[in-house]
């Protein structure tokens, strides 16, 4: 099981599951990525858009070992198989969806 963030662009998901290859793009903790910091590294897309525009989310695992996926409320259960296989989850993860502005995205402003 991996800890790390996704973003869903166009219906696809581009998942990063932490690993520390990508320096620039790790949160303060050290133990997985942070989506601002990772989408500054990646210039996702050739798009000038921000690390918020795109509905996103993230893989965190417990102390007790348990995978929790907190996501933006524009990501649908359809893509929690991929974000389980992309992350090596191998139990049913919690999921969250975060319906603050934490995880707001160009959906939220448009509304």
């Amino acid at each position: 099981m991996k800890r790390g963030v996704f973003w869903l662009i166009d219906d696809k998901l581009l998942c990063y599951p932490f690993d520390g290859s990508i320096k620039n793009g790790v949160a303060k903790s050290g133990n997985t990525y942070n989506h601002r910091k990772l989408w500054e590294h990646l210039r996702c897309c050739g798009e000038k858009v921000g690390f918020d525009y795109y509905p996103r989310g993230r893989v965190e695992i417990t102390r007790n070992g348990k995978a929790i996926i907190y996501m933006s409320s524009h990501i649908g259960n359809e893509y929690i198989a991929r974000i389980c296989e992309a992350f090596e989850l191998d139990d049913k993860p919690g999921v969250k969806y975060d319906y603050s502005e934490h995880y707001h995205c160009h959906f939220d402003w448009d509304e």
